[in-house]
Formats: structure tokens, sequence, C-alpha cells
């Protein structure tokens, strides 16, 4: 067995004065894990303390230890972590406006397996697309390239924050498939999901995060399946279906 995806100890995160993470530590060993909780609760300030975006911005700070595959990245700079193999897909896909589809893949590329023409056999809807600008493209496809412009960079983990926000269920649909068949190629994948059913589809276990800390961590099923415990963790109704 190799060193842990992602390793965390006692971690905490700061935006100006709110302490948003607080003491949390988590293992990610190997596969797909999902992170699940209400709003507010820390799950993006989460991605950027992992990526390093958190600690790189002017109001921001961390400090406790995170590693990935063993390196300490604890408030290493965002395009170090990502040369260690960390592939970033942000809520709300910010991706680059003025560029093409295919421009915004190539301003991304890396030497690796992961090349623009492998993006477009997996989503062939954005070859179609190529020469399109990125704000021409619908929701579901924005997201496609958001996450093809991750995978050009080669990461061999890759984390993604609310990756269903607004698309209609037949894309979320496609984008769940297109992470498994990732998934089966090898790549870890740590996913931010609001949609507890996604998550779920995404992953076999998932954590919820409360008040920046890991308030639980058990199969995705069980919390499908247990309404009381979906009202305790994210405060779903006991009478709505999962």
């Amino acid at each position: 067995m190799g060193e842990p995806a992602l390793s965390i100890r006692t971690l905490q995160g700061w935006r100006g004065s709110a302490h948003v993470l607080q003491d949390l530590t988590l293992e990610f060993t190997t596969g797909r894990l999902a992170v699940v909780g209400r709003n507010g609760m820390g799950k993006t300030t989460l991605c950027e303390a992992v990526t390093g975006i958190l600690a790189a911005t002017p109001r921001g700070r961390v400090t406790g230890q995170l590693r990935i595959y063993g390196r300490d990245v604890t408030r290493q700079a965002p395009h170090l972590t990502a040369r260690l193999g960390v592939g970033y897909v942000p809520q709300g896909r910010r991706l680059f406006r003025s560029l093409s589809v295919e421009e915004n893949l190539q301003v991304a590329v890396r030497r690796g397996e992961w090349t623009v023409r492998r993006v477009y056999e997996l989503f062939p809807r954005l070859a179609e697309r190529r020469r399109f600008p990125s704000t021409a493209l619908s929701g579901g496809e924005q997201q496609m390239l958001a996450i093809g412009r991750a995978l050009v960079t080669q990461p061999r983990l890759l984390i993604m924050d609310e990756p269903s926000e607004g698309l209609a269920p037949v894309i979320v649909e496609h984008l769940v498939e297109a992470c498994l068949t990732l998934s089966g190629t090898g790549m870890d994948i740590l996913v931010v999901e609001q949609n507890l059913k996604v998550a779920a589809a995404l992953a076999p276990e998932l954590v919820v995060v409360a008040n920046g800390r890991i308030a639980a961590r058990l199969a995705s099923q069980c919390l499908l399946d247990d309404a009381e415990l979906r009202h305790r963790y994210l405060g779903i109704s006991r009478h709505a279906t999962a």
C-alpha cells in the first residue's frame, strides 16, 4: 500500500476573522470519497485549503497538517500542489470567458496521458463545440470543460466542488458516468456535493462536515436509507425521500 491520497490532521482554516475549519481531521486512502453537509459548513473552504488556494488568498490562513500522497502541502502555493498531481474543479467552474473551448484546455495542458484529444473522447460534445467561446456553452457543457481542464493537468487526485450544481438530471447522470470511468483508470476522486443522491452515486463512502469539523463518516447507502440521520446531519425533513 502506498501513501494515502489525502491525510489531514487538526486542520484550522480562517477567512479573515472567520474561523471556518476547526480541528478537522480526515484520511482518504484511495478510490472515491464524497463530502456532504449543509451550506456554510466549510466544504468549499476545505477544498481550497487542500489545493493551497486558501493560504494564498490575502485574508486566508491555514494551520495543522495537509499531506497529499505523503508530501506535506500545508500552506504550499497552489501551482506547486497542482504539480504533485492535484486537479481542481471549483464550484462555479471559473472558465476563461474570453477563450474558446479548445483554448481553455490548451492553456492548462501538461505533458502526460491526458491530452486534449482524450478529453474529447471522454466528452464528445466538447469536440463538437471546440471553437465556441466558453460563454456560449450550456451549464452541462461548461462543467465538462471544467473537468476536462483539470484532467489535462495530469491529476492523480481530482477534487470537484459541487459538480452537479444547476444541471439537469440527464446531464448529471452523464457526469457521474464520466467520473466512474475516471475512477476506473486509477484516479482518486474527492467530491463535495450538496445533492445526496449524486454524492452516493459518485462515492460508496461519505463524510459529513458540520461547523468546520468532520461530524460523521459512513457508507453512502446508510445515509440514503436513514431519514433520522439525514435530518440530523443535513437538516432534511424526516418525511422527505432521499
